[in-house]
């Protein structure tokens, strides 16, 4: 069966990932967007996928979680990092902590920078003829030739260049990277190529890096005064009949 399930909101250019493990189908899924909430559902239903964990990578600003929905209509748990005040998640990650779905791992490494939380997930799938397929989802603070921006959000150009060339640079130069956006019509990277290639890291000192990062002048996300309280409250909202709906359904 198919273990890995990349999906894409064009609205907001975002991935969320489905992952399944083969002996028991049992799932996480990583950054749900609340309008495809139908179509994540239809995917757990066409898989046979049982979810067990509902992941964040931080409080996104540009959109809105399906988290908690997914995890009432399911009985998945929530999990989300520490630092990003989304208090509603049943587990609180620190750098280290893992999360188990079937017989397979998803262990949180803390790459901080676009948000003092953010967390990368790492997960390295033993398939059929033994090998190991590595797989670091880095939300938003590595993205394919390029990273998040720092200056909203607790962010910290210089926290970020140490997440980056400290913690994911030091990964294998074959491990998949898969971001949370891309809006070039990418899907994924390698480790390896993005240390050698990326053109806000490769070839620029910490120093350089801080510069290069302020002088962006990135318009302000138009959702964020939205998208970041709802997110942190995993996408839960209260209609009139005292019921939490989804945002985008």
């Amino acid at each position: 069966m198919q273990t890995f399930h990349q999906l894409f909101d064009e609205t907001s250019s975002t991935f969320t990932y489905l992952l399944i493990d083969a002996d028991t189908r049992e799932a996480l899924l990583i950054d749900p967007v609340d309008r495809q909430y139908a179509r994540d559902v239809a995917v757990l239903e066409k898989t046979g996928a049982k979810l067990a964990w509902v992941v964040e990578t931080h409080a996104h600003a540009d959109h809105i979680t399906s988290a908690g929905h997914l995890a009432q209509r399911t009985g998945a748990g929530t999990a989300a990092p520490s630092g990003c005040d989304i208090k509603p998640a049943q587990k609180q990650l620190i750098d280290g902590d893992t999360l188990r779905f079937g017989n397979q791992v998803l262990r949180a490494i803390h790459t901080p920078g676009h948000t003092a939380g953010s967390m990368s997930y790492l997960w390295e799938e033993t398939v059929a003829d033994g090998a190991v397929v590595r797989r670091i989802f880095t939300g938003d603070a590595l993205l394919i030739d390029g990273c998040g921006r720092t200056d909203f959000q607790s962010g910290d150009a210089g926290t970020l260049f140490d997440s980056l060339t400290q913690k994911l640079f030091r990964l294998p130069d074959d491990t998949r990277v898969f971001p949370a956006h891309d809006y070039k019509g990418q899907t994924e990277s390698t480790i390896g190529h993005e240390r050698a290639t990326n053109s806000r890291v490769a070839g620029r000192t910490r120093d350089e890096f801080i510069v290069m990062m302020r002088g962006l002048n990135l318009p302000r996300p138009k959702l964020i005064d939205i998208a970041v309280p709802a997110n942190q409250q995993l996408g839960l909202v209260t209609g009139r009949d005292g019921e939490s709906v989804p945002h985008g359904i």
